[in-house]
């Protein structure tokens, strides 16, 4: 069960240095994570400021 970001992503670029396989990058609008990639280690929840990112 992967990560996901929620719309109150502030495109802060946390998460994205904090995830060890690189599965988060920037989108239009927010980060997204691959499902695929995400090895739900939870690394990037601990760095959001406002607590985006929940297990899907």
């Amino acid at each position: 069960m992967a990560h996901v970001i929620s719309s109150d992503c502030i495109m802060c670029g946390s998460c994205e240095s904090a995830c060890p396989v690189n599965a988060i990058s920037a989108g239009d609008t927010q980060y997204v994570i691959d499902p695929d990639t995400c090895i739900d280690c939870g690394s990037c929840t601990g760095v959001c400021p406002v607590e985006a990112i929940s297990q899907e």
